[in-house]
């Protein structure tokens, strides 16, 4: 692996280009094209398509895509403050195809009242995708708040559901 970090990866995706980014301990972000706050490397980047976090991200990302994979097993570097954290948390344990309320979510990490502050934290979730704020949705399954853009929440919820075995239980 080269040693000049941040390094980053462009890769190809059925909601657009996607740019990954990698730090010394893992994958670090993913930004959708025409994001608003769409990161433009700078000097300091390296573009590494060999980088080991990189590859692995693309491949499984590919893999997504296709409905081959549900669940992400990546080297993940994530920052944010400590109620972020526990927002994050919680997507990681909404499974695939299924979806929770910005209200629900803030129940499940113990403050009830903060589905405002739930949403801001899933604003900012650095890992769309990998880290599924896609699969929060408004009361009554409204689709709202996803910076990657609606159109992008509804194909993601879309595919999901298309993949996901249906059972009578």
């Amino acid at each position: 692996m080269k040693t000049a970090l941040p390094c980053f990866t462009e890769i190809a995706s059925p909601i657009g280009k996607l740019m990954l980014l990698a730090g010394e301990r893992g994958l670090t972000g993913i930004w959708m094209e025409k994001h608003p706050s769409d990161p433009r490397p700078n000097a300091g980047w390296l573009r590494d398509d060999e980088n080991p976090f990189l590859v692995a991200a693309s491949a499984q990302l590919a893999e997504y895509f296709v409905g081959k994979r549900q669940n992400f097993d990546l080297e993940i570097d994530q920052e944010g403050t400590p109620f972020q954290l526990r927002a994050w948390q919680v997507l990681r344990e909404i499974p695939y195809g299924e979806t929770i309320s910005y209200g629900e979510q803030a129940r499940r990490i113990g403050i009830p009242g903060a589905s405002r502050a739930v949403g801001l934290a899933n604003n900012r979730n650095p890992l769309p995708i990998v880290i599924p704020c896609h699969r929060v949705v408004g009361t009554k399954g409204a689709l709202i708040g996803f910076g990657g853009g609606l159109d992008r929440k509804r194909f993601l919820l879309n595919l999901e559901q298309r993949h996901t075995p249906f059972s009578l239980i």
